[in-house]
């Protein structure tokens, strides 16, 4: 009876680390499968980004092309009215600087009065 016993609590044992590596091995699959389900997932998120970055240039593109005219036309404009102001100023420069020399020193002191 004793060896049936001994027999019967040993083949208890086995199917006990049986059962151990059954879980472990399990326990690895889900792991495994969690890793893969991370790294896949990092991917389609890479790939949406691309994308949407592709995207938004070609939108931005569209969207800028018109933008350019007129950026070319303000600079044509203030390029203008900035060679109009060198004009006006070398035409009336010197006037300007003799009429402040005129000012400095001719000096008409004049006694204030009492108001």
């Amino acid at each position: 009876m004793a060896a049936q016993n001994s027999a019967g609590i040993q083949t208890l044992l086995d199917a006990e680390r049986e059962a151990q590596k059954i879980v472990q091995k399990a326990r690895e699959y889900r792991t495994k499968r969690v890793k893969d389900a991370r790294s896949e997932a990092q991917k389609e998120i890479e790939d949406y980004r691309k994308q949407k970055d592709e995207e938004f240039k070609a939108y931005e593109k569209e969207h800028t092309s018109g933008n350019k005219a007129a950026e070319d036309q303000a600079d044509k404009d203030i390029q203008a009215q900035l060679d109009e102001i060198k004009k006006i100023g070398e035409k009336t420069g010197p006037k300007v600087v003799n009429d402040l020399v005129r000012a400095v020193m001719d000096v008409r002191p004049e006694v204030p009065t009492k108001g």
